[in-house]
Protein backbone atom coordinates (compact mmCIF):
# COMPACT_ATOMS: atom_id res chain seq x y z
CA UNK A 1 0.00 0.00 0.00
CA UNK A 2 1.26 3.45 -0.89
CA UNK A 3 1.04 6.15 1.78
CA UNK A 4 -1.23 9.05 0.87
CA UNK A 5 0.38 12.41 0.29
CA UNK A 6 -0.22 14.84 3.16
CA UNK A 7 -0.62 18.52 2.33
CA UNK A 8 -0.73 21.18 5.03
CA UNK A 9 -2.74 24.35 4.45
CA UNK A 10 -1.86 27.31 6.66
CA UNK A 11 -3.14 30.88 6.83
CA UNK A 12 -5.30 33.33 8.72
CA UNK A 13 -7.15 32.09 11.76
CA UNK A 14 -10.63 33.42 12.48
CA UNK A 15 -9.27 36.92 13.19
CA UNK A 16 -8.05 38.43 9.94
CA UNK A 17 -9.65 35.82 7.70
CA UNK A 18 -11.55 37.58 4.94
CA UNK A 19 -14.20 36.12 2.62
CA UNK A 20 -11.47 36.07 -0.07
CA UNK A 21 -9.22 33.95 2.18
CA UNK A 22 -12.12 31.62 2.93
CA UNK A 23 -12.92 31.19 -0.76
CA UNK A 24 -9.27 30.51 -1.67
CA UNK A 25 -8.93 28.05 1.22
CA UNK A 26 -12.18 26.25 0.34
CA UNK A 27 -11.05 25.80 -3.26
CA UNK A 28 -7.60 24.66 -2.13
CA UNK A 29 -9.05 22.08 0.25
CA UNK A 30 -11.32 20.75 -2.50
CA UNK A 31 -8.38 20.47 -4.95
CA UNK A 32 -6.32 18.60 -2.35
CA UNK A 33 -9.18 16.15 -1.80
CA UNK A 34 -9.66 15.65 -5.55
CA UNK A 35 -5.96 14.77 -5.83
CA UNK A 36 -6.43 11.90 -3.35
CA UNK A 37 -4.17 13.61 -0.81
CA UNK A 38 -4.88 14.08 2.89
CA UNK A 39 -5.50 17.66 4.01
CA UNK A 40 -3.76 18.68 7.22
CA UNK A 41 -4.57 21.94 8.99
CA UNK A 42 -4.24 23.39 12.46
CA UNK A 43 -7.84 22.22 12.86
CA UNK A 44 -9.36 25.48 14.05
CA UNK A 45 -11.15 28.41 12.32
CA UNK A 46 -10.54 30.78 9.44
CA UNK A 47 -8.46 29.35 6.59
CA UNK A 48 -8.19 26.06 8.49
CA UNK A 49 -11.97 25.69 8.69
CA UNK A 50 -12.59 26.76 5.08
CA UNK A 51 -9.94 24.38 3.66
CA UNK A 52 -11.32 21.57 5.84
CA UNK A 53 -14.85 22.25 4.60
CA UNK A 54 -13.66 22.26 0.97
CA UNK A 55 -11.84 18.94 1.36
CA UNK A 56 -14.78 17.45 3.26
CA UNK A 57 -17.28 18.57 0.60
CA UNK A 58 -15.05 17.01 -2.11
CA UNK A 59 -14.95 13.68 -0.25
CA UNK A 60 -11.42 14.01 1.12
CA UNK A 61 -9.80 13.07 4.40
CA UNK A 62 -9.16 15.97 6.80
CA UNK A 63 -6.72 15.89 9.72
CA UNK A 64 -6.60 18.67 12.29
CA UNK A 65 -3.57 19.03 14.55
CA UNK A 66 -4.83 21.37 17.26
CA UNK A 67 -2.92 23.25 19.97
CA UNK A 68 -5.43 22.34 22.70
CA UNK A 69 -5.54 19.10 24.70
CA UNK A 70 -9.23 18.45 23.94
CA UNK A 71 -10.45 17.30 20.52
CA UNK A 72 -13.71 19.24 20.92
CA UNK A 73 -11.85 22.42 19.91
CA UNK A 74 -11.36 21.18 16.34
CA UNK A 75 -13.58 22.41 13.52
CA UNK A 76 -16.48 20.17 12.54
CA UNK A 77 -14.92 19.08 9.24
CA UNK A 78 -11.91 17.27 10.77
CA UNK A 79 -12.12 13.49 10.30
CA UNK A 80 -9.03 12.92 12.42
CA UNK A 81 -8.13 15.22 15.31
CA UNK A 82 -4.77 15.22 17.06
CA UNK A 83 -5.06 17.28 20.25
CA UNK A 84 -1.45 18.13 21.12
CA UNK A 85 -1.80 20.21 24.28
CA UNK A 86 1.34 21.95 22.96
CA UNK A 87 -0.01 25.40 22.19
CA UNK A 88 1.91 27.16 19.43
CA UNK A 89 4.67 24.53 19.49
CA UNK A 90 2.28 22.39 17.48
CA UNK A 91 3.38 24.41 14.43
CA UNK A 92 6.37 22.08 14.22
CA UNK A 93 4.12 19.00 14.27
CA UNK A 94 2.06 20.49 11.46
CA UNK A 95 5.18 21.15 9.37
CA UNK A 96 6.75 17.76 10.06
CA UNK A 97 3.49 15.92 9.28
CA UNK A 98 3.28 17.47 5.82
CA UNK A 99 4.85 16.42 2.55
CA UNK A 100 4.20 19.95 1.30
CA UNK A 101 2.59 23.21 2.40
CA UNK A 102 0.14 25.66 0.80
CA UNK A 103 0.06 29.15 2.35
CA UNK A 104 -3.06 31.34 2.13
CA UNK A 105 -2.71 34.73 3.81
CA UNK A 106 -1.75 34.71 7.47
CA UNK A 107 0.08 36.62 10.14
CA UNK A 108 2.79 35.76 12.63
CA UNK A 109 1.44 32.26 13.34
CA UNK A 110 1.51 31.46 9.64
CA UNK A 111 5.02 32.86 9.40
CA UNK A 112 6.05 30.64 12.33
CA UNK A 113 4.68 27.54 10.58
CA UNK A 114 6.37 28.64 7.35
CA UNK A 115 9.69 28.95 9.20
CA UNK A 116 9.24 25.47 10.73
CA UNK A 117 8.52 23.99 7.29
CA UNK A 118 11.48 25.91 5.83
CA UNK A 119 13.89 24.53 8.43
CA UNK A 120 12.77 21.01 7.52
CA UNK A 121 12.99 21.78 3.79
CA UNK A 122 9.32 21.11 3.08
CA UNK A 123 8.14 22.22 -0.39
CA UNK A 124 5.94 25.32 -0.10
CA UNK A 125 3.57 27.23 -2.37
CA UNK A 126 2.01 30.56 -1.39
CA UNK A 127 -1.01 32.11 -3.03
CA UNK A 128 -0.21 35.57 -4.34
CA UNK A 129 -2.43 38.55 -3.51
CA UNK A 130 -3.66 37.02 -0.25
CA UNK A 131 -2.20 39.70 2.08
CA UNK A 132 0.20 37.43 3.93
CA UNK A 133 3.14 37.84 6.26
CA UNK A 134 4.90 35.53 3.78
CA UNK A 135 4.37 37.89 0.79
CA UNK A 136 7.93 39.33 0.89
CA UNK A 137 9.33 35.80 0.45
CA UNK A 138 7.15 34.55 -2.42
CA UNK A 139 9.34 33.30 -5.27
CA UNK A 140 12.31 33.56 -2.95
CA UNK A 141 13.81 32.23 0.26
CA UNK A 142 13.38 33.03 3.94
CA UNK A 143 17.11 33.43 4.47
CA UNK A 144 20.64 33.09 3.10
CA UNK A 145 20.65 29.29 3.51
CA UNK A 146 18.18 28.93 0.64
CA UNK A 147 16.70 25.71 2.05
CA UNK A 148 13.57 25.77 -0.07
CA UNK A 149 12.06 28.37 -2.36
CA UNK A 150 8.53 29.53 -1.57
CA UNK A 151 6.85 29.23 -4.96
CA UNK A 152 4.08 31.70 -5.82
CA UNK A 153 0.78 30.63 -7.37
CA UNK A 154 -2.13 32.71 -8.64
CA UNK A 155 -4.99 30.25 -8.08
CA UNK A 156 -5.78 27.38 -5.71
CA UNK A 157 -5.71 24.93 -8.63
CA UNK A 158 -2.21 26.12 -9.62
CA UNK A 159 -1.05 25.99 -5.98
CA UNK A 160 -2.17 22.39 -5.52
CA UNK A 161 -0.86 21.28 -8.91
CA UNK A 162 2.52 22.83 -8.04
CA UNK A 163 2.70 21.24 -4.57
CA UNK A 164 1.75 17.88 -6.08
CA UNK A 165 4.59 18.24 -8.60
CA UNK A 166 7.04 19.26 -5.87
CA UNK A 167 6.07 16.31 -3.67
CA UNK A 168 5.71 13.67 -6.38
CA UNK A 169 8.43 11.50 -4.84
CA UNK A 170 7.07 11.62 -1.29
Amino acid sequence: MVRKRQILVIGNNTRGCTPKHEDLAYQTGAEIAKSGSVLITGGLGGVMNAASRGAHDAGGLVMGIIPQDDASHANEFCDVVIPTGMGLARDFLNALSADGVVIIGGGSGTLSETCAAYMYKKPMVALRNAQSSVDPYIDGYLDHRKHVKIIGADTPKEAVRTILDLTSSH
